[in-house]
């Protein structure tokens, strides 16, 4: 029994000489995409309304086809149909005009906030025994003015956005290539 208990504690360890290098690896790809971000904001969007309007057009197609497919009452069916229908339209006309993908997402993103901003404030008013209540408080309202700025001011929203992705790319990357030495030493420690 003693002998199972040793080997666990050596095997499980002997991954620490190469999670330090697919760490920093990650940490290095993760602050040259958030440079690249800061840098080319511009672009940065772009290429994500390009991969929205794939994405609308991809779930469209598969939400069509599942409803023709599914086994559920009619209701339902129509409902995933309409549901596909629009996607598959609103990605169409994303790849008609990349202005229009790139206020689409724009919008997209400002709804998803509101929801969120509602939520998390409404959760928060209503549990009073919530930990950290305040600060739940006061985030949902963060993300609700967010998303409010984001569906009036969808452009200049957006490009902002971009810049503190990519700024907070690049805090996440440097935190990761720093924690990849991290845990170098300590493997180095271990004798491992």
């Amino acid at each position: 029994m003693c002998h199972t208990a040793r080997m666990e504690t050596t095997t499980a360890p002997s991954l620490l000489p190469h999670l330090w290098k697919s760490t920093l690896v990650s940490g290095v790809l993760v602050t040259l995409f958030g440079i690249a971000v800061v840098v080319w904001p511009g672009i940065s969007i772009l290429v994500a309304a390009i991969f929205f309007g794939a994405y609308l057009l991809v779930t469209g197609i598969a939400q069509v086809v599942l409803a023709f497919s599914l086994r559920a009452p009619t209701g339902s069916k129509v409902l995933l149909f309409i549901s596909g229908l629009a996607s598959v339209i609103l990605g169409v006309l994303c790849f008609l005009s990349l202005a229009d993908s790139i206020l689409l997402l724009a919008i997209w993103i400002g709804i998803g906030f509101i929801f969120r901003g509602v939520a998390t404030t409404a959760s928060a008013i209503s549990d009073k025994t919530l930990p950290g209540r305040g600060w739940e408080i006061f985030f949902g309202v963060v993300s609700l003015i967010a998303g409010i700025v984001l569906m009036v001011m969808p452009f200049e929203s957006l490009a902002t956005l971009a810049l503190v992705v990519g700024i907070w790319l690049i805090v996440t990357g440097v935190f990761e290539i720093v924690m990849a030495f991290g845990i170098r030493r300590g493997s180095k420690a271990l004798g491992i």
